[in-house]
């Protein structure tokens, strides 16, 4: 079990602005641990009675999360905001009440549009492997794909 998991509460009251009661806005990751730009997270639900987590997060507008792998899948539902995302080998445009599903060891990043923050909750198992950044070999191969590179650019489709 997860030593950061506490039990959840019956009820977290929204106080608006996606933000919920009893639940600290923290920086997405450690900055020195992998690149990304103006990405907070907020645990929602992070229990021992439950498989996984559920996670709020926050791109802030021409943001982006860190472009990583890993063993675990995810489950993602946008809340807020217009952005793109990059599921393995395809680049999707994402908005509210989109559902993005990201199998195991599939390259993903998300990117907010330039209009505003880009807002979702994360679904992902409780006990779960540490992310992977992409090698030189990787990032190359990434790139053999032109709507790829210009995602990874940050250029508009």
């Amino acid at each position: 079990m997860n030593e950061t998991m506490v039990k959840t509460p019956a009820l977290r009251p929204s106080l608006g602005g996606f933000r919920w009661a009893g639940v600290e806005t923290r920086a997405y990751k450690d900055e020195a641990s992998a690149p990304y730009l103006g990405v907070t997270r907020q645990t929602l639900a992070s229990d021992p009675r439950l498989a996984g987590e559920l996670r709020y997060f926050e791109v802030q507008p021409s943001g982006y999360s860190t472009l990583e792998r890993h063993e675990h899948m995810h489950a993602v539902m946008i809340l807020r905001g217009e952005g793109r995302a990059l599921v393995g080998d395809e680049v999707f445009a994402v908005g509210p009440h989109d559902l993005v599903t990201i199998a195991g060891w599939a390259w993903h990043q998300f990117r907010a549009g330039p209009g505003g923050p880009l807002g979702f909750l994360c679904l992902v198992d409780a006990e779960r492997d540490r992310p992977r950044l992409p090698t030189r070999d990787d990032l190359e191969a990434l790139r053999a794909d032109p709507a790829i590179a210009r995602f990874l650019d940050g250029d508009a489709p």
